[in-house]
């Protein structure tokens, strides 16, 4: 490590809508319904049924909400004890069944925050770990994405000074230690995943980094708390902390399952920075939210996992179900042998079976209720089976022998 005091600054699925029937809290009576009505055609999302070959796809609202999280949102979505403790009356911390749900998964975390989203989780942590001060990143990892998100925009945005080390192809451990010094505030690292064929052989890993002596942020987006089995090679929040990293962020509506919010956890003192920074108000959960993440890692029990862990074999044997009943309607349909992407973009592929009819069918299939989409490859609409619950199998059928009777 350099010991200088100063620098010249660096160049930089479906949830259903609340129902206006009563709800049944556990162990409670029927609240009374709500006023208004049911809501009228065309003003609720549509249901789509992702049969693409991207599991969490951004694009279709990300991870599916399991049955425990949707009841929660049901019960949240009248009065809730949101900042109110019960048991003494008082004002009560916002989201702290939520927070001891995480720190119960993920036992490495001294602390645990939760906002709205994974950028805003980037932005407190380069707010409170590197204001004024540089920010070591590689240049790889600078990336763009949909609709022209720029990450380097946003982490200036945080008043952190960009200090981008290696080449577009990545960056070695010896980069970090020429940038880091007295006026680094942080590393940040994308944690890639392990299986990702473009990733350097020597990129460092968090525990490298942490050698340095400066607090790590490492952003596994993802979302997976622990490591999963059927999932080697995705990263997880409770590998990187034991490898040492600061703090870890990270999405929960990815490969976790739950709703749109962005994880914090790690260090308790810069965890309570977080908690007490004025942004941290203007990026807060919801109540919703925060009751989905809870139940979501309280219970598990996603869509999303049981996705990921579906033999092939099963697959398989739907796929042909499936191929049996489109036929017996009179659609030509074919079962073929896919993969899908976990996540968009690099991410580990899965072995898949996909129902194959005419693409021209892909249109009305989007126009039906509920809209199915799938992929145009080869002059066939795939209908990919890992991507589409179990459940979902006779929605899909009856939806594509409309379409098939569509003009």
């Amino acid at each position: 490590m350099r010991a200088r005091t100063s620098r010249p600054v660096a160049t930089p699925a479906h949830v259903d809508p609340p129902r206006t029937a009563a709800v049944r809290p556990p162990g409670g009576r029927d609240q009374d319904p709500l006023p208004g009505g049911p809501p009228a055609a065309g003003d609720t999302p549509r249901h789509v049924i992702n049969a693409t070959s991207v599991l969490v796809h951004p694009g279709l609202g990300r991870a599916v909400l399991s049955g425990s999280a949707r009841h929660a949102v049901a019960v949240a979505s009248g009065c809730t004890d949101l900042e109110y403790d019960l048991h003494n009356g008082q004002r009560g911390r916002r989201g702290r069944e939520t927070v001891a749900a995480l720190l119960a998964a993920v036992p490495t975390a001294a602390a645990a925050y939760v906002v709205n989203s994974n950028p805003a989780a980037l932005v407190l942590a380069a707010t409170v770990l590197a204001p004024g001060r540089e920010l070591v990143i590689s240049r790889r990892e600078l990336y763009e994405i949909r609709d022209g998100f720029r990450l380097p925009e946003l982490l200036t945005s945080t008043g952190a000074r960009l200090c981008p080390v290696g080449t577009a192809d990545g960056a070695v451990l010896e980069d970090y230690r020429q940038a880091v010094w007295s006026g680094t505030g942080c590393v940040l690292t994308l944690v890639p995943g392990r299986s990702a064929t473009d990733v350097p052989a020597d990129r460092p890993d968090v525990a490298a980094l942490a050698g340095l002596h400066v607090p790590v942020i490492a952003d596994i987006s993802s979302g997976l708390l622990r490591p999963e089995p059927a999932l080697p090679g995705e990263p997880d929040a409770e590998t990187a902390l034991r490898q040492g990293a600061t703090l870890v962020t990270a999405s929960g509506d990815k490969l976790l399952g739950g709703p749109q919010t962005g994880l914090l956890l790690g260090d308790r003192a810069v965890i309570e920075q977080v908690r007490r920074h004025p942004l941290a108000r203007a990026m807060q959960a919801d109540k919703l939210a925060l009751a989905a993440l809870r139940a979501t890692v309280a219970h598990g029990g996603t869509p999303t996992l049981a996705a990921v862990r579906a033999a092939p074999d099963d697959l398989r044997a739907r796929g042909e179900s499936l191929v049996g009943a489109l036929r017996a309607g009179g659609v030509a349909a074919e079962l073929v042998e896919s993969h899908v992407t976990v996540l968009s973009g690099a991410s580990t592929r899965l072995h898949s079976f996909a129902v194959a009819v005419d693409q021209r069918l892909a249109g009305r299939l989007r126009a039906g209720d509920p809209a199915v989409v799938g992929d145009l490859r080869d002059g066939h609409l795939l209908l990919d089976l890992r991507s589409v619950p179990a459940g979902n199998d006779t929605d899909m059928v009856v939806a594509v022998l409309a379409a098939a009777s569509r003009p």
